[in-house]
């Protein structure tokens, strides 16, 4: 009977589902969108690996730096404009590489590259395979998710496996277009439900669930929806304005400037002024999250309160499995719910694309930072081909890793995901933040002074964390017996506490040990980017730009032609299919793939380029100031909001609640 009326609710009034298959949410149009996609994608792989230069360690992870603009998604202008110059000048092919140029040492990079694959591990990879995990259980219904998610997994890994970050970069750009079509189509649908923009506004407020938690204000849509910058009091906002402001900027310059996935696409640009492209189309795209994923969000709780607002824990958990919010399955939902047969399958192509998405950046940036940073401590002189097969093996164990990571996922989920992330980032990531600015902007801070910094840094955010994880924030109905440090000490305040006592720290330090060396400071700071002098590592770059192919090369070049003709058939395709190619042509283009990266590090802007960019800087700060104002400002007052959810309340039966 259960089942029967689950499909009588899913059919009832829309004749396109009468094709729905088995008892999943989609049809067979929706399939044949889902299967259309996926050829797409493998397509799209299938052409990047048909590249030159996938055989070389900077054509592998960084697309041999020939990218066009575009696919330099989602980035800030303080990357393009004050970072990016930094690392391209340098020469470097990761970040933590950057820190062994900048200070001297491995300790420094060692500790980054562990750090940042920690990172990866428990946020970026928990947080993807999650929502993909609530799509995937909302479309086929179904309660066992493994096997999708270990086929998702398989998928992305295979796709970066292969083709490297070019194959990452193209699918991207592809599944971006396919994203932003779909979710425009779901946002134009979710406004006309709705009523438009106004109604949102007012509905949203009554957006109340039929069971609430008596003599409780839980459940209730907050006062302050529809500010931006909310109350400075923690203990009345769940984001104060100071503590987002000051706290965000220092996890907001590791994440768009000083992480490895998000910088190693940009390092991929063909010139500056295309990576300053990518950060100015980034961050025009950055818009658009506004209105076609929070604003549909918002509308799914007032089409679907019971459901997308429930606070009663056994509703809850009939919905979406969760005995603390089902606010993560509000956009699953709208989509499911709202859309016509086959609309449904592309949109799951969307959910799936900002899915795989991640994880190929992921997988591709991890890679990188073992390859390069990590397994030359094992490895000191392997060779590129050796360096290309390790970073491929690497995606696998990190794929066995994160699914190995799907059950705490599950324990952790409830719908306090997205704070979860935040938190972590704000307990680890200000001191990472701290030492690259410094790093960048002040000369005298040396390797001494980085080091001890970043260690005492994360000793300090591991023992919130674990605070934090040892007592828990408690539900809205439970008092909260937590130290006053966690109630009090919002975590964003803790991140700009962080960021600047490891300023402070970094400071005391550099200056009462040596400075660095005056030519560890060239061309890895902002003041010294387009100094040209030669240092004293250059002959070792150099060097191993120019053998990165002919040390795998044969002893007797003239009879190589010979020997790989006597390769059998199955060694060839291998050599084939993971981009193992040492022929005379791949050398020539290795070569020149060197030539054009030792180019790059002059930073040559052309004028009338350099000051296109400059006025779409502008522009793009004024846009983003106009949308901070404009969203900061409450259209309702206190009492207003309180008069219409007491209407809504009293309609339900809870008169004693406000």
């Amino acid at each position: 009977m259960a089942a029967q009326k689950l499909q009588v609710t899913i059919t009832d009034g829309d004749p396109d589902r009468s094709d729905l298959v088995g008892g999943t949410m989609l049809s067979s149009w929706d399939i044949v969108s889902v299967a259309v996609y996926f050829l797409l994608v493998m397509g799209t792989g299938i052409y990047s690996m048909c590249r030159p230069n996938r055989g070389t360690v900077a054509g592998y992870f960084l697309a041999g730096r020939f990218m066009w603009w575009l696919p330099a998604m989602v980035l800030l202008q303080l990357l393009g404009w004050v970072f990016l110059p930094v690392f391209i000048a340098s020469g470097v092919s990761t970040l933590p590489e950057y820190t062994k140029k900048r200070f001297g040492g491995r300790r420094i990079q060692t500790y980054l590259a562990v750090l940042s694959l920690i990172l990866y591990i428990f946020t970026k990879i928990s947080v993807n395979l999650y929502s993909g995990a609530i799509f995937i259980q909302q479309a086929l219904r179904v309660s066992n998710i493994y096997m999708s998610i270990i086929v998702l997994l398989m998928m992305t890994a295979m796709c970066t496996l292969l083709g490297g970050l070019a194959a990452v970069m193209y699918t991207d750009t592809l599944q971006f277009f396919i994203m932003i079509g779909g979710s425009l189509y779901v946002m134009i649908e979710a406004f006309k439900k709705v009523g438009g923009y106004a109604e949102l506004q007012t509905k949203y407020l009554e957006a109340i669930p039929e069971k609430m938690i008596e003599n409780s204000t839980c459940g209730l849509p907050r006062v302050d929806s529809w500010r931006m910058l909310r109350d400075a009091d923690p203990s009345v906002s769940d984001m104060p304005w100071v503590a987002f402001l000051l706290g965000q900027m220092p996890v907001s310059i590791w994440y768009w400037c000083a992480d490895q996935m998000m910088v190693q696409r940009v390092m991929a640009a063909r010139s500056l002024s295309h990576a300053k492209g990518g950060t100015i189309f980034a961050g025009y795209a950055k818009i658009l999250p506004l209105f076609i994923i929070i604003f549909p969000g918002m509308i799914s709780r007032v089409l679907f309160p019971n459901e997308v607002g429930c606070i009663v824990p056994e509703e809850c958990y009939k919905f979406c499995g969760s005995r603390v919010s089902c606010s993560n399955s509000a956009y699953p939902k709208l989509v499911l719910e709202s859309l016509p047969s086959g609309m449904r399958g592309v949109m799951l192509s969307v959910m799936l694309s900002a899915l795989m998405t991640d994880l190929t950046s992921i997988f591709n940036s991890a890679s990188t930072l073992f390859t390069m940073d990590i397994w030359p401590l094992c490895r000191p002189k392997a060779k590129a081909k050796e360096q290309l097969l390790v970073g491929r093996l690497f995606i696998i164990i990190l794929v066995a890793f994160s699914i190995m990571w799907i059950p705490i996922i599950e324990r952790t989920q409830g719908g306090q995901l997205y704070i979860y992330i935040q938190a972590i980032a704000a307990y680890l990531a200000p001191p990472i933040a701290a030492i690259y600015c410094l790093a960048i902007i002040w000369k005298r801070i040396n390797e001494s002074g980085a080091f001890w910094s970043l260690i005492t840094g994360f000793v300090i955010g591991l023992v919130r964390m674990i605070l934090d994880f040892f007592y828990g924030e408690p539900s809205c109905s439970e008092e909260d017996y937590r130290p006053l440090i966690l109630q009090k000490f919002h975590f964003m305040y803790f991140a700009t506490f962080l960021f600047w006592l490891t300023v402070l720290i970094a400071f005391i330090v550099s200056m009462i040990t040596k400075p660095p060396p005056s030519w560890m400071l060239i061309r890895t700071t902002f003041f010294t980017r387009y100094d040209q002098t030669d240092r004293e590592d250059d002959i070792e770059l150099r060097e191993k730009a120019q053998n990165e192919l002919l040390q795998d090369r044969s002893q007797d070049p003239d009879n190589h032609e010979e020997v790989q003709c006597k390769l059998s058939w199955y060694v060839r395709a291998y050599n084939w299919l993971l981009g193992f190619d040492d022929s005379e042509k791949a050398q020539q283009q290795a070569l020149a793939m060197n030539e054009h990266i030792a180019h790059l590090t002059i930073l040559h802007q052309e004028p009338w380029e350099n000051n296109l960019l400059n006025a779409l800087l502008v522009v793009i700060i004024i846009i983003a100031l106009v949308f901070y104002t404009f969203f900061s400002i409450n259209p309702f007052t206190i009492e207003e909001v309180h008069d219409i959810q007491h209407n809504k309340l009293h309609k339900l039966g809870y008169d004693n609640i406000l």
